[in-house]
């Protein structure tokens, strides 16, 4: 599978605490609209760990109906429990996706073997096109170069990894030491990966600028580094400021100031401090988002 291109770290609206379809399905379709070439549903930005298990599916479940093939789909079905990432990873390939996001597990922070394992483990029952997920920040661990080398040799299921570690280096060892695709994890540095290698980014800015978004990175892979470096500076100040909270506190915010859905969160996240949110406007409204 190709992974090129702006993947959109989809927001899951609520309302009344309970998941917004109606809304979901408009941002779908401003996705679509955008061109971005893919929408990665309930990973950590579509409030994966507050959804049950019957909700995570069916959010999944309903944007591969919604979508309908015009864009690809990379369902977030990681956990911390190998049992329950087959079995979401199952479900999600049952239901059309067309790779898996898999989170580094969190909290139980497993050995480098155990990462091995547990990557192995879903690649072979679930077998399904999977995008790795290293972000030690969240997750407490990170995936080590060489043992992304070892998983990507051992089972060709193991074909992309998003990079949200912070470091563009890391993107040239990778690439240096195994064939695997390389997409950014964080906004800010989409340019600067994809400069040593990287193919596009799992996106949270895309959310509210799909489209500027979409233009930026295929402009770059197109060879046009000024128009790209443009658009990079115009939205950076939304690149930063989407995680001076917790993401996806910022984002949810944003879109809310934007009007395109209304801003809701599950505990243990909740709305956004006042100079935190005066910020944001005020950067919303610098990079035109907002007026």
């Amino acid at each position: 599978m190709n992974f090129q291109g702006v993947y959109t770290a989809l927001v899951t609206p609520f309302v009344n605490d309970q998941v917004d379809y109606e809304t979901l399905g408009k941002l779908l379709e401003m996705q679509v609209a955008g061109n971005v070439a893919g929408i990665v549903p309930v990973g950590t930005t579509g409030e994966s760990p507050t959804l049950s298990t019957a909700e995570h599916l069916k959010v999944i479940e309903f944007v591969i109906e919604k979508v309908n093939k015009r864009c690809q789909i990379i369902a977030g079905t990681g956990a911390n429990s190998t049992a329950e990432a087959v079995e979401l990873t199952i479900e999600a390939k049952k239901m059309g996706a067309d790779a898996t996001l898999q989170v580094t597990p969190y909290y139980n922070k497993p050995t480098q073997e155990g990462l091995y394992r547990h990557f192995m483990t879903v690649a072979e029952k679930a077998e399904l096109p999977i995008v790795l997920y290293n972000v030690p920040g969240r997750s407490g661990v990170a995936i080590a170069e060489d043992n992304v080398a070892r998983m990507a040799k051992a089972n060709p299921m193991i074909q992309a990894i998003k990079e949200a570690a912070g470091s563009v280096e890391r993107v040239s060892k990778l690439l240096d030491i195994c064939d695997i695709q390389v997409l950014s994890g964080d906004d800010a540095l989409t340019l600067p990966m994809m400069s040593v290698g990287a193919k596009g980014i799992i996106s949270v800015a895309s959310n509210i600028i799909p489209a500027e978004m979409s233009e930026m990175v295929n402009s770059f892979l197109q060879g046009d580094v000024n128009k790209a470096m443009t658009l990079h500076k115009k939205y950076y100040g939304l690149f930063r400021d989407q995680f001076i909270e917790t993401n996806p506190i910022p984002i949810k915010a944003a879109m809310a100031m934007a009007d395109l859905i209304e801003e809701s969160y599950r505990l243990p996240l909740c709305e956004m401090g006042a100079a935190n949110r005066e910020k944001l406007r005020n950067t919303l409204i610098k990079c035109g988002i907002i007026k």
